[in-house]
């Protein structure tokens, strides 16, 4: 499956990395990709509830910031992981429909 995915290191998941149009796929090679898939696109809530707990804790830190400078920093690294969890939410829930054709 290292063919068929590639590990973003921004979202802390291997993400579908396609060389060639899904119907150029064996049918055993698309049901293979789609289980892969569906192992991964399983642990994305596990990985955004890890990105919620940093920001949780980088908001306390914000809360209790006294430097301008420190608490824009805090502020910038708070808006990176929620991008990163709207991120992963759109690969969560876009691929919902890819994943429902392991059942079919």
């Amino acid at each position: 499956m290292l063919d068929h995915f590639s590990y973003n290191e921004r979202l802390g998941i291997a993400i579908p990395s396609f060389d060639r149009g899904w119907d150029q796929y064996s049918e055993d090679i698309q049901q293979a990709i789609l289980f892969h898939w569906e192992n991964i696109r399983g642990k994305i809530p596990d990985r955004i509830a890890e990105l919620e707990e940093q920001i949780n804790r980088k908001q306390a830190k914000l809360s209790d910031e006294e430097n301008f400078i420190k608490s824009c920093e805090l502020n910038t690294e708070i808006a990176d992981l929620a991008s990163i969890i709207n991120d992963l939410w759109l690969w969560y829930r876009t691929h919902q429909d890819i994943s429902a054709k392991i059942h079919m």
